[in-house]
């Protein structure tokens, strides 16, 4: 690369007003509940409307929650699954994802992906069921749709449950227009800082089925279910939503859908202005949610990180430094105490060789952000195009 960089002012950011849409509404909900002096949601009101809000939106029951984490440790928890027994990810996710496996004793099996989306591969999922399979945890990485028709149909066949990490996914859908999070038994969605909304932190559990739903809002609180006195039902961690978490995550909830109609016009953009580029894949653009907006790119991904970067556009390799899987608590670091239990078996390198290969060669991200205008697009547009293709 050489000659001036293509950007000299910074792209909007989630870390900066500029790149959030925190405002007036969001002012007025916080004094609203300071002013009620109730800011416990076991005695308030914002988290169980945002729970009502969020069930008119998605068409399922919710159950609100301290963190995109927390939500996908109660679907982890509602599966009841015995000690021992395993669930089946993906090892390109947050280790939000994979926790709360490990929390309740279950194994972590780790499919391999996609290596077009970064998504579950369904024939791979299928492979790595066992006996003691329990269930399946798909993530829509970066906001794309995992194959969730194949998912369901495998899980349909081994009588196992589908949760849905949909942390970057708000409003994403299917091919088919199905909005994402209603086709597995749960789903689970994240108001952490960088996501699509945010209050801080903060999550939401859905799913249709009433059995699933009591266990989570039991889990959430203490396995307490607060209507026959205090007698604890189930083993439950303190899990609840702040009132002043839930009134910002309502006012934020009102904006979630403009929030995604512009990023997809952004990438719609994008994708237009390198469509003839080669040696760069896209995204596609159906039912993206565009939480970042990926490629998968010839040559050296640090490369092309590094050169972006230059250029003024925040870039990064790989996602992830390594998979879930090659994190110390999966090759040998104790998980309880000084025990490696509930973990019995090695995770080695090339377990999963097309995740390992976006990591450490083709994968390329960069941030999205609904603030983005034409000029940033173009902007980003050109620094790509000065990238050389063979990296």
């Amino acid at each position: 690369m050489s000659g001036a960089p293509v950007r000299r002012t910074p792209l909007p950011g989630v870390l900066e007003p500029a790149g959030r849409t925190i405002g007036a509404e969001e002012r007025a909900a916080v004094l609203r509940v300071l002013d009620s002096a109730v800011l416990c949601s076991t005695f308030g009101v914002e988290a169980r409307a945002l729970e009502d809000e969020m069930a008119a939106l998605y068409g399922r029951p919710a159950v609100a929650c301290s963190s995109g984490t927390a939500a996908l440790h109660l679907a982890v928890a509602a599966v009841q699954f015995e000690p021992g027994d395993e669930v089946i990810t993906t090892p390109i996710s947050d280790f939000g994802t994979v926790a709360p496996i490990l929390a309740q004793n279950g194994v972590p099996v780790f499919a391999d992906v996609d290596p077009a989306t970064g998504n579950l591969d369904p024939a791979a999922v299928e492979a790595a069921i066992t006996p003691r399979t329990r269930a399946i945890i798909a993530v829509h990485l970066f906001g794309a749709p995992a194959d969730v028709h194949a998912l369901r149909a495998i899980a349909d066949r081994h009588r196992l449950l589908l949760i849905e990490d949909c942390a970057q996914a708000w409003l994403g859908t299917t091919a088919s227009g199905e909005l994402l999070g209603t086709v597995g038994d749960i789903a689970c969605f994240s108001l952490q800082q960088y996501k699509h909304i945010t209050a801080g932190d903060g999550g939401l559990a859905l799913t249709a089925d009433a059995e699933l739903a009591a266990r989570m809002r039991l889990f959430m609180d203490k396995g307490w279910d607060r209507s026959g006195g205090r007698v604890h039902l189930m083993l439950g961690l303190n899990y609840r939503m702040t009132e002043l978490v839930a009134a910002v995550a309502r006012a934020q909830l009102g904006k979630v859908a403009e929030v995604v109609k512009r990023r997809r016009e952004a990438a719609s953009q994008l994708v237009t202005a390198l469509g003839d580029l080669a040696g760069v894949g896209l995204p596609s653009l159906a039912g993206h949610a565009f939480w970042l907006f990926p490629l998968i790119v010839a040559g050296d991904n640090h490369v092309w990180a590094e050169s972006l970067t230059l250029d003024g556009i925040p870039a990064s390799a790989g996602y992830l430094d390594r998979p879930l899987y090659a994190n110390p608590v999966f090759t040998g670091s104790p998980v309880y105490g000084t025990s490696r239990y509930p973990l019995d078996r090695d995770y080695p390198t090339g377990l999963c060789p097309n995740a390992e290969r976006l990591i450490d060669r083709t994968l390329v991200v960069l941030p999205w952000n609904e603030a983005y205008t034409e000029a940033d697009v173009d902007d980003i547009a050109r620094a790509i195009r000065k990238v050389p293709t063979d990296g």
